[in-house]
């Protein structure tokens, strides 16, 4: 019987195949999101900068910003979901370079501000296809039941029999 990977293997070969990911995306940087990785599960957090304010008088997040914030989170996961196999597949080489899906529409729902603070998000792909994909993205500040905006989008995924 073979032996399993040691855990540190496995971890390091996950971070470095969601960091080729992230590194792609040049706006990831700009509004410096950043992903919590939990085993197959991301949680995308977006730390609060001033940059971000959109009305001072409130104060509260751009639009544009948390639209963009959960896009990223919705484009990610999709892309994390994609290249999860070949990720955990010892003796297949991690991916350094993968086709993002491309958006088709993406609507936002702005269900309250978002405040001066930390915000995160999560996605679930509802359909993945050879052509097209399904996803909804839900984003809260302090408590996860209390959504500041959810999204639901679709995207042409990329032929992946190309390199």
């Amino acid at each position: 019987m073979k032996k399993p990977e040691p855990v540190q293997v496995v971890k390091q070969r996950r971070d470095a195949a969601l960091q080729n990911l992230l590194a792609d995306v040049p706006y990831i940087q700009f509004l410096g999101v950043q992903f919590d990785r939990r085993g197959d599960e991301l949680t995308a957090v977006l730390p609060f900068k001033d940059d971000h304010i959109g009305n001072p008088m409130l104060p509260a997040i751009h639009g544009g910003v948390t639209a963009a914030f959960l896009e990223i989170t919705a484009i990610i996961q999709l892309s994390w979901e994609m290249i999860w196999d070949d990720v955990e597949t010892p003796t297949t080489n991690v991916p350094t370079r993968v086709l993002l899906p491309k958006t088709i529409d993406f609507t936002v729902d702005y269900l309250r501000s978002g405040l001066p603070r930390d915000a995160y998000a999560r996605a679930r792909v509802n359909r993945s296809g050879r052509r097209y994909a399904s996803v909804h993205v839900e984003g809260w500040q302090d408590n996860r039941s209390k959504l500041f905006a959810q999204a639901t989008g679709h995207f042409l995924m990329p032929d992946r029999s190309k390199p």
